[in-house]
């Protein structure tokens, strides 16, 4: 297939979790001998952050403003056999009225922010990324998050098929890794700043850090204010590239997982953080979420806490063995049904539906 998306991001993974997820499905769609051209707006932040200017798997196209032409149409988006518009794109609302005019399709919606989305459509019928009354026009609607929420797409704002397509890993670049001194820790955490994610990052990291003063922690991630009160034990580090993920995953006793408000709400939506630790053979703990045991089985692959003093208790007792073979297994777990290679050829079967449709 000939295959056009316009995502927010695939060159750089500065402060989003868009790039890496961009570059696990492209990476496999291409291995799977599809061509991809990917469209990325050229913004300042990513420029001056940009770690993969060039995939070997995808020819990256950017613009700074959007001007279409019929022969750019014609030559890009009209013979492509699909197009994907993200979420997060900042012109996405405007190229799909372009791409629909001009008769391009079949066209799909692919939503990295599926409960976000759907908080804005039910206040005011849409966002900056996506019109409420373009869903219907979206040949399928391709969704971070499963569960109630595909029901609600469908019934409520009229997608014609919306289907639970999650992020995915590359077990090429995500795996087990010696140990490297700079990120040994007893617990870690890996993440962009958000204010809804912060108080559980506190209470459970720094709650703990204070509980262990002789333990080590880190929080790695941009964006998080100075005036932060951390422990002296807990380490911060600015963002992390991508290739040094599992290094950091691989050298912290435990992990830790921590989900947007928007996300728990709606359940059923695991970050690409969840599959990229379990990877590495990361032992993970997390905050709870309707939906998880679809993905890795509560105290059997992954621990959930209720409060630091459990987080405490679990660093202090859990002894090297337990903690290895809970890593072991969600790893197992994940490779056997999330992989870059599963979410590529569950993109085939989404296309080839459509064009049974159409």
């Amino acid at each position: 297939m000939k295959i056009v998306i316009f995502g927010l991001t695939i060159t750089s993974s500065w402060g989003n979790g868009h790039a890496t997820t961009y570059r696990s499905l492209c990476k496999a769609l291409h291995a799977r001998g599809h061509s991809i051209d990917f469209i990325e707006k050229d913004v300042e932040w990513y420029r001056s952050n940009r770690d993969l200017p060039e995939p070997g798997y995808c020819k990256v196209q950017l613009y700074e403003e959007w001007q279409p032409s019929k022969t750019w149409l014609a030559g890009l988006a009209r013979d492509a056999d699909v197009i994907v518009i993200g979420s997060y794109y900042p012109d996405a609302i405007l190229i799909t009225e372009h791409l629909l005019q001009a008769g391009c399709g079949p066209i799909v919606f692919y939503d990295i922010d599926t409960p976000i989305t759907l908080k804005w459509l039910r206040l005011q019928g849409g966002c900056h990324y996506l019109d409420g009354a373009m869903i219907p026009n979206y040949a399928a609607y391709l969704s971070f998050t499963g569960g109630p929420a595909l029901h609600e797409l469908e019934n409520s704002f009229g997608s014609p098929c919306a289907v639970p397509f999650y992020c995915s890993v590359d077990p090429e670049l995500y795996h087990p890794t010696p140990v490297r001194d700079i990120y040994r820790c007893d617990m870690s955490y890996l993440g962009t700043y958000a204010p809804d994610r912060q108080p559980k990052l506190m209470q459970w990291l720094n709650g703990a850090a204070e509980l262990l003063p002789a333990a080590d922690f880190i929080v790695a991630g941009p964006q998080y204010p100075d005036f932060i009160p951390w422990q002296p034990n807990v380490r911060r580090m600015m963002h992390l590239s991508p290739p040094d993920h599992p290094a950091f995953y691989s050298s912290s006793r435990f992990t830790l997982n921590l989900t947007r408000d928007d996300m728990v709400a709606a359940g059923y939506s695991p970050s690409v953080r969840l599959f990229e630790a379990s990877a590495c053979g990361a032992a993970m703990l997390s905050d709870p979420w309707v939906g998880m045991e679809e993905f890795l089985e509560p105290r059997v692959d992954i621990l959930l806490p209720k409060d630091a003093d459990e987080v405490a208790l679990i660093l202090s007792d859990w002894s090297d063995a337990e903690r290895i073979a809970m890593g072991q297994r969600a790893r197992d777990r994940i490779l056997d049904t999330h992989t870059s290679s599963h979410r590529a050829e569950q993109f085939e079967h989404v296309v080839s539906s459509l064009a049974v449709v159409k």
